[in-house]
């Protein structure tokens, strides 16, 4: 008898793990695939200047969970660190700056791995690009020399890997995402109620059977059901109706979409006590959204149109998709059904069974471009999971970096000095008319004035060699000069004096709060790109800590 019973006792139903309660809260939002690629990253910091915000940054990846990083740091810690950064303290005196940052930013996450470098070992920034795995992302901060920010970029386009640009003096700063060419994100985590594809334009055989069969003697349903009709079989009904009396053509005008509304509303039951006619309000609101005709979202066009020229590239499981659902677009004239069904007032029978539908159709639209994918190429090495998830977001595919940084929509090269240019000019000419649109004025003034001391001359100790101006040896007038030869004329501008006379006055110093704020920011937009979800910025992000605002810049 003891045995039976043991038998019928349930398993003991485990909690979560350590580790899922440990990353919880973000594991909502990139799951367990996203912490997985968190947890395989490895991370370079070149930091130089005061350094604050690099380790700000770095903290900030460090408490989530990435695999292993590595500081490159020239600098000893001196009286003045103290004063700016939060993770070192007196005890790191004269002591390598790498050193003493890794051991204390190791310290708020037992199962992050870290290094530090200059060391007995490697010596110099090249040597160390030259004899370490490949980094999956890599962050420096200015200013920083040219010769180490040519090896880092020489590195970037040899290994595909993302760098990360940081600059932050007194109330200003700015990062700058370096792609090393289009970096796609499928999984963009768009908004639920965004994701609703109904297809009622374009029904299928199964769909139309299905409302067909509920609405055959619609007049003639019982209160209970008339009132327990999904939204979309009731949609789908009077679509019908419409077409008959209109020769055949759906409703497209907002004009007619209204009719269509008003002929939904008529159709509820005014003395339903059934639980009333929730259903026919529900239809009658949603007309006018999902009452639309199939079409191509202007980021997936991107990625149709795209023209490749790195031929590993294009072999890559994500354009092997691409061109799979180009060529299903190109037949059917629609995208894969996403499969999501909102919720809806329905009978819990009747909701699955169009549930079941809809999932059904997504299957088959799914395994319809597996196919095509297994038969080019290459394609027999893409795993299924990547096709389903990028038939199921694919309307909201997001190509970042499409022209490669470099590349006009005509693929002509443009130059990064180019892309500034006609950056400022229209920045400069919306300013003009900011204060008729009641429009915030451009950041791009701050970025100029920081970019002009991103490449100062440091000593040793990466800080700004000094001059009998006091600031230094960045005043406002070498700033300004420095800024002519970016973007001529633009020194002319009085925003940008003003700007370049507060660069001067912070003389290369940071102030933690504003450093702490960038770094969250830069670690946040390093989260997407190791995970590839969500979308990062494509590509300067400039904040002025003055105006409490954020802009973001295409340079």
């Amino acid at each position: 008898m003891t045995e039976i019973i043991m038998s019928q006792t349930p398993p003991i139903l485990h909690g979560p793990s350590e580790k899922e309660r440990k990353y919880d809260r973000q594991l909502r939002l990139w799951a367990a695939s996203g912490q997985a690629a968190l947890e395989s990253a490895n991370i370079l910091l070149v930091n130089s200047g005061a350094g604050t915000v690099g380790a700000e940054t770095l903290k900030n990846l460090v408490l989530p969970g990435i695999g292993r990083f590595a500081i490159y740091d020239e600098a000893q810690v001196s009286e003045a660190d103290l004063g700016v950064n939060f993770f070192l303290d007196d005890g790191g005196l004269g002591r390598a700056r790498a050193q003493s940052l890794t051991e204390l930013i190791l310290e708020l996450n037992p199962d992050v791995q870290g290094t530090w470098y200059p060391n007995e070992g490697v010596k110099t920034l090249d040597s160390l690009l030259a004899g370490s795995p490949v980094f999956t992302v890599i962050m420096y901060t200015h200013p920083i020399r040219p010769e180490q920010l040519s090896q880092l970029e020489a590195y970037g386009q040899q290994h595909k890997t993302p760098l990360v640009a940081i600059h932050s003096a007194g109330f200003y700063s700015y990062f700058q995402i370096n792609l090393p060419g289009a970096f796609p994100i499928v999984d963009t985590h768009p908004d639920e109620t965004a994701m609703t594809d109904l297809r009622l334009l374009t029904p299928w055989p199964e769909l139309v059977a299905f409302a067909e069969e509920l609405t055959k003697d619609i007049d003639g349903l019982d209160n209970y059901e008339h009132g327990h009709l999904p939204y979309v079989v009731i949609l789908l009904h009077y679509l019908k109706q419409w077409k008959v009396a209109h020769d055949g053509k759906y409703p497209t005008t907002f004009k007619e979409k209204t009719e269509l509304r008003k002929i939904v509303q008529g159709a509820a039951r005014t003395n339903n006590p059934e639980g009333g006619e929730e259903n026919f309000e529900e239809a009658a609101a949603a007309v006018v959204k999902t009452v639309v005709r199939p079409s191509l979202p202007s980021g997936l066009k991107e990625v149709f149109e795209y023209e490749h020229t790195d031929p590993v590239e294009q072999k890559s499981g994500f354009w092997l998709i691409a061109d799979a659902v180009k060529e299903f677009y190109e037949k059917h004239q629609c995208l894969p059904l996403p499969g999501n069904l909102p919720d809806m007032k329905a009978q819990s029978k009747v909701y699955i069974q169009l549930q079941g539908i809809y999932k059904a159709k997504a299957r088959k639209d799914a395994a319809e471009i597996l196919q095509i994918v297994q038969a080019a190429p290459g394609g027999e090495h893409v795993d299924p999971a990547e096709v389903d998830l990028f038939c199921k977001n694919a309307a909201f595919v997001k190509l970042i970096n499409a022209t490669g940084g470099g590349a006009s929509g005509s693929g002509v090269k443009i130059s990064r000095a180019d892309r500034l240019k006609s950056a400022a000019d229209q920045e400069f000419a919306n300013d003009e008319t900011a204060a008729l649109s009641l429009s915030p004025l451009s950041l791009l003034p701050i970025y100029l004035a920081l970019q002009a001391t991103a490449h100062v001359d440091v000593d040793v100790d990466h800080r700004h060699q000094p001059s009998s101006t006091g600031t230094g040896g960045l005043d406002a007038d070498s700033i300004l000069a420095a800024v002519a030869q970016q973007v001529p004329g633009a020194e002319k501008h009085e925003r940008v004096v003003q700007a370049a006379r507060e660069v001067a006055r912070a003389a290369g110093g940071e102030l933690h709060n504003v450093a702490a704020l960038t770094g969250g920011m830069v670690a946040q937009e390093t989260i997407k790109i190791v995970t590839k979800q969500y979308i990062p910025v494509d590509n300067t992000c400039v904040y002025d800590g003055i105006g409490g605002r954020c802009q973001v810049l295409r340079l």
